[in-house]
């Protein structure tokens, strides 16, 4: 699954990587695309705390790319 987060601010691709996640079954994996320089500080962090995994960041142009594997919860 993919979510386009591009153009919006802290909280939001958060938010909304956390709602699509919500949708997901156990090991999907959500591909988030945000350009929102906080997103590097606040994925990572909620990540840790949902209990879903953070498989990779990267950098495409002014984008950061996240892939989230959906935790068992």
């Amino acid at each position: 699954m993919e979510l386009d987060a591009a153009g919006l601010l802290c909280p939001l691709p958060v938010l909304r990587a956390r709602k699509r996640l919500l949708a997901m079954q156990p090991g999907q994996v959500l591909r988030v695309v945000a350009t929102d320089p906080a997103s590097v500080i606040d994925m990572p962090h909620y990540c840790s705390q949902s209990g879903d995994t953070l498989l990779a960041v990267d950098q495409d142009g002014t984008a950061h790319v996240f892939l989230i594997r959906k935790g068992s919860a």
